[in-house]
């Protein structure tokens, strides 16, 4: 098993992750999240809050579920492209 390093500075739902191999972002809130990590791959994640359980996906999935997101959400679309 290796080690990791991850420190995160949230700024609302804005969130920016910081580690061993770069800078990630994000956006969301509880529960659901889209982002890029440092490495450039974007992610979808899913949680149930308060469980420890999640679901996350990377790849195409992340643009095609912004549509979902309320309509104040859309500029999270800019940050994934």
């Amino acid at each position: 098993m290796g080690f990791y390093y991850r420190k995160s500075l949230n700024f609302g739902p804005f969130r920016v992750n910081l580690g061993k191999s770069g800078l990630g972002y994000s956006l969301g809130g509880r529960g659901f999240r889209v982002g890029r990590t440092s490495r450039a791959r974007s992610y979808t994640a899913f949680s149930l809050p308060g469980t420890g359980l999640g679901y996350r996906k990377s790849a195409a999935g992340c643009l095609v579920l912004l549509a979902a997101l309320p309509t104040g959400w859309f500029a999270a679309r800019w940050l994934l492209v």
